[in-house]
């Protein structure tokens, strides 16, 4: 309800007026305070809860975004999350322009697909900068072209596999790109009076600056809608134990193949005589059929060693372990 003037507010205006020390004209030229009607037969279905926490979800995926793009684009990027916002998907489609970067994710486990449209000016840059260029934008957009395509698919497949983690405290996701539409008609995922959640996040490469908006239909969050506030997320967010780090990498190094290698012995002979080696010669080592052999791990020696056989198999019998600087 507008504020209501007293009578003697409103002779101090009208003698105000006719003095001229207001002038109308001025007083409309003002620019008014934007009101956003409220739809009360399409209430918003994400409350402002869910928005901060979406935000604080993309927040991280920026950061995933700032410290793996830089290995492909070899540019430095920052990620920045500007906005959130819940409207119909209709505003969304009708403020696509044409030709426009749209990846149509699935978002599994849940139902149904979410759309995530990159700047035009982004998508020319990751083209040139894959192909060796200084990365620079187009001046004058225009259509991609199929191997443009096919080039920007393999980049939308590095934002795609970054959700998984963000979503992490939420659902154990497995994110798919099924498509990229370069015109919006083609992107009717739901209906256009269907509420969406739009995350609008800003990309810097180098000197090029673009938007990357990400749209999240509720009829695919309304199954983990719950576990969009603030109080759950931080609650699952538990500290990882030190002792998990170390079980973690144990595991790793214990998986990895290192080359192991035993010296029968060593032996010096001139040019000449290797230029004329062939089958069947002999050459003389300095070790004795006895004697124990060195053992190397990768370039380290780390045992000693007995020649023999095993299942008619050269093989050694290890004798003795070398620690520290032997």
């Amino acid at each position: 309800m507008g504020e209501v003037l007293s009578q003697s507010e409103i002779d101090n205006l009208l003698n105000a007026l006719s003095t001229g020390e207001l002038d109308v004209e001025e007083i409309k030229d003002k620019e008014e305070k934007a009101v956003k009607n409220y739809d009360f037969a399409r209430p918003a279905k994400f409350s402002k809860e869910h928005l901060r926490t979406l935000e604080i979800i993309f927040e991280h995926y920026g950061r995933l975004l700032s410290t793996n793009l830089p290995a492909y684009l070899r540019k430095p990027v920052q990620v920045d999350v500007m906005n959130s916002e819940a409207v119909a998907y209709s505003e969304f489609s009708n403020a696509l322009s044409n030709p426009v970067l749209l990846g149509v994710i699935d978002f599994a486990p849940l139902t149904g697909n979410i759309v995530m449209e990159l700047a035009s000016n982004i998508g020319y840059l990751i083209v040139d900068r894959l192909l060796g260029g200084e990365g620079k934008p187009l001046e004058k957009n225009r259509d991609f072209s199929e191997i443009e395509i096919s080039i920007i698919e393999r980049m939308f497949n590095t934002f795609v596999n970054l959700l998984r983690e963000p979503w992490a405290n939420v659902i154990d996701l497995a994110p798919r790109l099924e498509r990229i539409e370069t015109n919006s008609q083609f992107a009717q995922i739901i209906s256009p009076n269907e509420m969406i959640a739009i995350v609008t996040i800003n990309i810097r490469v180098g000197d090029v600056e673009g938007l990357m908006n990400v749209c999240l239909p509720f009829i695919v969050l309304e199954p983990v809608i719950d576990k969009l506030n603030t109080k759950y997320w931080y609650s699952t967010m538990t500290d990882k134990d030190s002792d998990s780090y170390e079980d973690a990498i144990e595991s790793l190094i214990s998986r990895a193949q290192i080359p192991v290698k035993a010296v029968l012995g060593k032996s010096n002979i001139s040019v000449g005589d290797f230029v004329s080696l062939c089958i069947g010669d002999i050459i003389r080592l300095n070790t004795k059929l006895d004697q124990e052999l060195d053992v190397y791990v990768g370039n380290l020696q780390k045992f000693k060693a007995l020649p023999g056989s095993s299942e008619d198999k050269y093989a050694v019998k290890l004798t003795e372990v070398l620690r520290g600087d032997e």
